[in-house]
């Protein structure tokens, strides 16, 4: 029987449609989850567990990715299936805005962990299919394209999402988050029937090509990649002694309304989304480490520069700076990843990755909850203490960790020093319009394997 040949061109349109609704879910749910949370008159410590306990399970499931991708024959038919639960699950998580049920905090936490949990076995499978489609020569310019078209869908969503709570605030505020989550559920259910459309090819089982995640941990002495993960995982549970709680933060403590709340969430995601064609040029030139390395140092300052100021002036350029920095620790990271190995293992070891960063993430959060009202407070505010420690942790594991793993590609050398003046304007070391340096809207024909083996990358 002749294997139906793998369509690229079809694949990259098709998941590219899929990103648009893909994006409109993100924009209406990703960052209304904890305002939610709140009104249903959650505690500090039930945030931390709201955001922990679903990316735990999440990454605890990717171990399971592979099995089930063999077990239903191919990694788009459980892609569309997992796509199709994650609809369902944003659904029932938009009837609990009409419940007064005294348990609901404890469905939402149980519907957002198996809606997390759809989403991390999501991640391997797409990230094979995607990959499967990107040379590595311009993985960082057209996925820095792509992330920026549809991270300006998101925004508009999260936009719209924001003034629909803002309406609705006043005579029905728990219709405002069913028409939000209903919103996503109907986007994502769109989105599985343009993953429906991609190619597939089947995954050829090689036992040479199977370990186990202890077989993985256990190599962190002599392997790269693993000392990369250590990194970025670390910066993760920094991070996540702190993250969730700028949303109470400015809910809560300084009485922000939902409109104020989506204007700061927006000023950092267009500032990302502005910087990741420009980060993606500099990964293709420089590599992907060293744009990790000042994106992360960056990123360790922003818990510390909140305690400065409350004036919405300046928060709002410290949610620009902040969506700046991580933008480029997203990418890079993410990259990384699909750079240090080998396609037939990727699958496998961006699950194990994943397993990782979300048990990092799992601990922080949890961490962070707990301390949230132990910790004494600092110029007012006992969040501000948090806020400190996490700056604190990130500035620490970056000096620890972020110089024992190297590059894995060829790329130019350059200091942290030119490489800031460059990211910056000052002094450019990437050509603005150079086609060898990346284009800001890559065709479909540049993005055109050059070869046929698979190649992967993570979902995001």
């Amino acid at each position: 029987m002749k294997r139906r040949r793998f369509d690229v061109h079809g694949s990259l349109r098709a998941s590219f449609k899929d990103g648009i609704f893909a994006a409109i879910m993100l924009g209406v749910t990703e960052h209304y989850a904890i305002p939610f949370a709140l009104f249903m008159a959650a505690t500090v410590q039930q945030v931390g567990w709201i955001s922990a306990v679903p990316n735990l399970l999440g990454s605890i499931s990717q171990l399971f990715a592979v099995p089930l991708i063999r077990w239903l024959g191919g990694r788009l038919k459980f892609l569309v299936r997992a796509v199709i639960a994650q609809a369902i699950l944003l659904l029932c998580i938009a009837s609990l805005a009409g419940t007064e049920l005294s348990f609901r905090l404890g469905l939402l936490l149980l519907l957002l962990a198996l809606f997390t949990v759809s989403g991390g076995l999501i991640g391997p499978a797409w990230g094979s299919l995607m990959s499967d489609c990107i040379p590595l020569s311009k993985r960082g310019s057209y996925f820095g394209w792509r992330n920026r078209i549809l991270g300006m869908i998101a925004v508009l969503s999260m936009v719209g999402a924001g003034l629909v709570l803002y309406w609705t605030r006043e005579f029905s505020p728990s219709m405002g988050f069913f028409i939000i989550f209903l919103v996503g559920a109907a986007a994502r259910l769109v989105s599985s029937a343009y993953i429906a459309r991609m190619s597939d090819v089947p995954i050829k089982k090689n036992p040479a090509h199977d370990f186990t995640f202890f077989m993985f941990v256990a190599r962190f002495r002599e392997s790269n990649f693993v000392k990369f993960i250590a990194y970025v995982a670390t910066l993760t549970f920094s991070s996540y002694l702190a993250s969730p709680f700028f949303t109470v933060f400015m809910l809560r403590d300084l009485q922000f309304s939902y409109l104020t709340y989506m204007v700061l969430q927006v000023a950092s995601t267009v500032a990302g989304l502005v910087a990741l064609p420009w980060w993606g040029r500099h990964a293709d030139l420089v590599g992907n480490v060293r744009v990790l390395r000042l994106s992360g140092f960056l990123a360790t300052l922003v818990p510390l520069l909140w305690l400065i100021s409350h004036n919405l002036v300046y928060l709002g350029l410290l949610q620009m700076f902040a969506g700046f920095a991580w933008s480029g620790v997203t990418l890079s990271a993410t990259n990384f990843v699909y750079d240090a190995v080998t396609p037939q293992k990727r699958i496998r070891c961006i699950g194990y990755f994943n397993v990782i960063n979300g048990t990092a993430l799992f601990f922080g959060a949890a961490l962070g909850g707990f301390l949230a009202s132990r910790l004494p407070p600092l110029l007012g505010y006992s969040l501000h203490s948090l806020f400190g420690l996490s700056s604190l942790c990130r500035l620490g594991f970056y000096f620890l960790l972020s110089r024992r793993f190297q590059e894995v590609r060829p790329s130019q050398a350059v200091s942290s020093q030119e490489l800031f003046f460059s990211v910056v304007g000052l002094r450019p070391v990437v050509e603005p319009h150079g086609q060898a340096r990346g284009s800001t809207s890559p065709s479909l024909d540049s993005a055109a394997p050059r070869s046929g083996r698979p190649r992967a990358r993570a979902h995001g």
